[in-house]
């Protein structure tokens, strides 16, 4: 018998399995049978209800199956193995023990075939103190005993147990390699799972579709392209082109290395598309930001007589997010109710981020109240809709909330607060949040934590010491984080700064219009023309191209876009009318066009023409030629709105008594009776 020590290799302590008391359900039973040895009747013994018996075990009816051939199990022991395996469906640790208590009784304990089934039901129920126990306990062991305790040991998070076990091994079968292999992409060690997977194939072991699958998702971490197309050659070599799960697998693969094309062509290739091929190419597709393509492919899906799960919903409710479009959102949401999907936690998260995107934070809150079962990113996701939408103090209240009901936040609970303290001009509660998060829950800051404490600082005018913050980061700094500050130093007109700031992103990123823009509107604020003309020329000569500013508004379930001067929309001609008299009232009650922003030195009638035609204007002024009267407008646009867009909308509001919606890149702004929700801190 194993020693204790064996066991406390593995960081368990000792569980006597031999003391476990009879269960009183079967216990008549055992008091009958208990004097008969179980040798005796295996001597010229036929079992007839072998079919009746197993029939009982798959319906789960283990009490009637035992009473019934209690003298055919304790004459041929090996059947206890159809009653453990029907009682892991039913997932009944007490039941479990029951048996194992009636098979020390009948003597056969020391069995390996029954061993292994006591051993695979602890390791289903999660028990891995008792598998352990027994496992050290067990007078002879197989191939399959040891392949049984490392999986129990990967799927119980001790991968140092099972990684141990697999090198004490003498010899290993196929399996053993499968599961080690699987285990080391669980536990994200994807590098290793490639060189195990490669040292496998050498020793000849055929891998299974899970195996392959696994292999094929740590390329797909790693962004291997190189490498998971080796893998799909060996795949054609082994026959599993058609198998469904390592097609899905490959058709990831080379989508997330950056493929869509090969990975759409893997798809194709497939005899039978069912739907979870469908699944990996919309979400393929939603991670390289096609989104359009989204919602093709779940029109296609539904045309080929495939009902979406809720994994589909999660993609195409996400699309809809990031496009902002609320009808298309509004009536997927009702067909997820109709396929019984709405409740899903994924389903429930998807909706509050794209009722939020769309402007909608009623309906956002509403789907995040109706879903009973909230976890941690639930609660994350509903924060963050906050916080998007410039309601700082009740994303503080939701977080305080979900602290009374002992849900652990997370990291990304944590930069969901510092993104609505940043946005919300809360600096000293940013701040507090952020200390929070490294001493009182131990998490580590990331540098999208650090983004988030650099915008907090900048905002309100630490630029130094933001700029500081940067430089002594633990984490190598990445463009966005100088970015934030320079965002910040356009805001105080710090032109000193910024310049070395700027400096910075252009190293990591020459290619990065927004610096040159954001530096180029820094010198205009100052007047220094001759800087502004030395940026456009450093943008010129390394061939960088300002991203166009594009905005776009859904008017009866369709999209309308607008660029800068709007004459590719079909009725430019009335809408530059509508504006023009629009921005005639304007001016009669106080507006005074922001001349500034223009990044080219020209007169003011120039100016206020190009001000005129920026592209949230044009989305506004068509909105309200074509939107019934008091409906709210929402205009979503790429870029940040200016400063003289945002002056302009809040007198358009005041003057046309609607409550105008705009979401920028970086957050949402209600304009109402000639105010802002984002208290003009954006």
């Amino acid at each position: 018998m194993p020693c204790v020590s064996c066991m406390g290799r593995f960081g368990l302590s000792c569980i006597r399995l031999s003391c476990v008391c009879v269960p009183t359900v079967f216990q008549i039973t055992i008091t009958r049978f208990s004097t008969i040895s179980f040798k005796t009747h295996l001597q010229n013994y036929h079992f007839d209800g072998k079919e009746q018996f197993a029939t009982l075990c798959s319906k789960g009816h283990i009490r009637e199956a035992f009473e019934r051939f209690v003298s055919e199990i304790w004459a041929e022991p090996h059947l206890f193995s159809n009653l453990i395996q029907a009682c892991i469906p039913l997932k009944s640790v007490s039941l479990g023990k029951q048996l194992h208590s009636l098979i020390l009784t009948s003597g056969c304990s020391s069995d390996k075939f029954i061993s292994n089934h006591l051993l695979n039901l602890y390791s289903k129920f999660g028990e891995p103190r008792a598998a352990v126990a027994l496992f050290d306990r067990m007078p002879r062991r197989n191939i399959m005993s040891c392949n049984i305790m490392i999986k129990s040991y990967l799927e119980t998070g001790n991968f140092e147990s099972a990684k141990n076990l697999f090198d004490e091994m003498p010899e290993r079968n196929v399996a053993t390699w499968n599961a080690m292999v699987t285990g080391l992409i669980k536990f994200e060690m994807n590098q290793e799972s490639l060189l195990l997977f490669s040292r496998m194939n050498e020793l000849g072991f055929m891998p299974d579709e899970y195996s392959l699958g696994s292999v094929l998702r740590g390329c797909a971490h790693l962004g291997a392209l190189f490498a998971g197309q080796q893998v799909h050659a060996y795949v054609m070599k082994c026959g599993f082109e058609f198998n469904m799960v390592v097609g899905c697998s490959l058709a990831h693969m080379y989508m997330k290395a950056g493929s869509m094309h090969d990975g759409e062509r893997v798809i194709n290739w497939m005899p039978d598309c069912n739907l979870v091929a469908w699944n990996t190419l919309m979400a393929g597709k939603a991670q390289k930001r096609c989104f359009e393509g989204v919602l093709d492919q779940y029109c296609m899906m539904k045309l080929a007589g495939f009902k979406p799960d809720k994994i589909t919903f999660v993609s195409v409710i996400s699309s809809c997010s990031e496009l902002a479009i609320l009808g298309q959102g509004k009536q997927i949401h009702a067909e997820a109710i109709k396929a019984g999907a709405s409740c899903e936690l994924s389903v429930v998260s998807s909706l509050v981020s794209m009722y939020s995107r769309c402007g909608c934070l009623q309906d956002s809150f509403k789907s995040f109240l109706e879903c009973k079962e909230r976890d941690v990113v639930l609660w994350s996701s509903m924060i963050t809709a906050y916080g998007f939408h410039g309601q700082g103090e009740e994303a503080i209240k939701l977080f305080n909330q979900m602290e009374q009901e002992n849900l652990r936040a997370n990291e990304v609970t944590f930069l969901s607060l510092l993104y609505v303290c940043s946005h919300c001009g809360l600096k000293d509660k940013g701040l507090d949040f952020f200390y929070m998060m490294v001493k009182k829950y131990g998490l580590k800051a990331r540098l999208e934590h650090y983004t988030c404490v650099v915008d907090l600082l900048g905002r309100t005018g630490c630029l130094e010491e933001a700029e500081a913050m940067i430089r002594s980061l633990p984490v190598k700094a990445d463009a966005i984080i100088w970015k934030t500050l320079l965002s910040a130093c356009k805001l105080h007109k710090n032109a000193e700064i910024a310049r070395r700031v700027a400096a910075e992103v252009l190293r990591i990123d020459p290619q990065d219009s927004a610096s040159y823009v954001l530096l180029a509107n820094i010198y205009s604020s100052a007047n220094r023309w001759q800087n502004v003309s030395e940026v456009r020329r450093a943008m010129k000569d390394n061939m960088v191209k300002k991203e166009p500013a594009v905005s776009w508004v859904e008017v009866k379930n369709q999209v309308h876009q607008f660029h800068m001067g709007g004459e590719c929309h079909p009725k430019h001609v009335e809408i530059n009318k509508y504006l023009e008299e629009l921005t005639s009232e304007m001016k009669k009650r106080g507006y005074v066009p922001d001349t500034n922003s223009v990044l080219h030195d020209m007169d003011n009638e120039e100016k206020e023409h190009n001000l005129r035609h920026h592209s949230e204007k044009l989305a506004i002024a068509f909105a309200l030629m074509t939107t019934p009267e008091g409906v709210p407008i929402r205009v979503m646009k790429n870029l940040r709105v200016c400063s003289d867009c945002h002056v302009a909308i809040k007198y358009i509001s005041e003057i046309k008594n609607l409550e105008i919606i705009v979401r920028d890149s970086s957050r949402f702004h209600h304009f109402k009776n000639g105010t802002c929700s984002c208290g003009d801190y954006w």
